[in-house]
């Protein structure tokens, strides 16, 4: 296994369920996601106990979920509940999975039911807040989970992927530094006195600022296990403080990255920003959002085909240089957590 299951996982967003079940495979589980008695929020295993049919592609009813192919009612414990002209309460149970709905997404525990805590879930400081404005949207890559992780947590590939949007050449000029604290992974680079590249000219102008102005720019990856990564993103007028700039100084922004392995080589992207300034303004939320789903569009194709190429070569070693140590220290973290779960131990070199 090259994942953690005793943790969360974002599952889906609640319009993926809102008037039909959502069958999603997490951690190599197949999982229906709908919602049952007065709306809860539920989750069983993807599978008709009678012949084996999806159960995501039927319908809820009265909230149960009922088999698409013979009319078969389940229940949100797992168990057969009617069909039709049949005796079937003898059944055996199908699997359940802890779920919570939180923060504006569906959390799911897909290991050991008896270790899920919903106290786990993280908090996240803009969810529910009016201060805040919040966009987002879902990418399915066919690439392994740690992938996306190490793109995250070294964004030296801005300058290459990202050139007409986010990328400039002072990201490759300017260091980056690694810490941890516990089993999160913190990088960072400060870049003073630079010019905006194009998609930071539009968040000062969205915010009242000068665009034509030095700028000093800053990116802080935070990655928490399973596979969270949070980066604070912005630039402040030169001069002002950077980071600690005062608000009407600044255009700043949290980029939001839930990554959640399908299979060992795909996983459901969960990508959004959320901006505490002009948080009211509904078009700018949706001006971000398309030009952030253009950007994380162009890692797509560059982290699927590089999972194509490490399947082709399995054997070929890769290079680590310094922009990996990010990277390299979540992967540590991943090991020790997987190592945990099935009480062996494993080299903590990166993989």
């Amino acid at each position: 296994m090259t994942f953690p299951v005793d943790t969360w996982y974002v599952a889906c967003t609640p319009d993926e369920i809102a008037d039909k079940p959502l069958g999603r495979r997490i951690c190599g589980e197949p999982i229906a996601f709908y919602r049952g008695p007065e709306g809860r929020v539920a989750a069983v295993e993807d599978w008709c106990p009678h012949r084996g049919a999806p159960l995501s592609l039927g319908y809820v009813d009265k909230g149960k979920l009922v088999c698409g192919y013979h009319g078969l009612e389940m229940g949100c414990d797992g168990k057969t509940v009617h069909m039709p002209g049949q005796r079937v309460r003898g059944f055996p149970a199908i699997r359940t999975y802890p779920v919570v709905e939180r923060h504006g997404f569906i959390w799911v525990w897909p290991g050991d039911p008896a270790l899920a805590d919903s106290s786990l879930i993280p908090e996240l400081q803009w969810a529910n807040n009016p201060e805040w404005a919040y966009g987002g949207g879902l990418y399915h890559i066919a690439c392994d989970y740690r992938l996306m992780i190490d793109n995250l947590m070294d964004l030296t590939h801005e300058t290459y992927v990202h050139s007409t949007s986010i990328g400039q050449k002072e990201i490759d000029e300017t260091p980056c530094t690694t810490r941890t604290e516990g089993d999160t992974v913190i990088t960072s680079r400060f870049m003073d006195g630079i010019e905006a590249p194009p998609f930071w000219k539009m968040a000062l102008r969205a915010n009242g600022l000068p665009e034509d102005q030095p700028v000093d720019r800053w990116q802080i990856c935070r990655f928490t296990p399973p596979s969270h990564v949070i980066i604070e993103v912005g630039v402040a007028l030169a001069g002002r403080g950077g980071y600690d700039a005062p608000r009407e100084a600044k255009a700043s922004s949290t980029v939001v990255d839930f990554i959640t392995p399908e299979t060992t080589t795909s996983i459901w992207y969960f990508w959004g920003m959320a901006r505490n300034f002009k948080p009211e303004d509904e078009a700018l939320t949706a001006s971000i959002r398309e030009g952030q789903g253009k950007i994380f569009a162009e890692d797509l194709e560059m982290l699927e085909r590089q999972q194509k190429n490490l399947l082709q070569w399995p054997g070929r070693s890769l290079l680590k240089l310094n922009i990996d140590t990010g990277g390299v220290q979540a992967r540590r973290v991943i090991d020790r957590l997987i190592a945990a779960e099935q009480g062996t131990s494993v080299a903590l070199a990166a993989n």
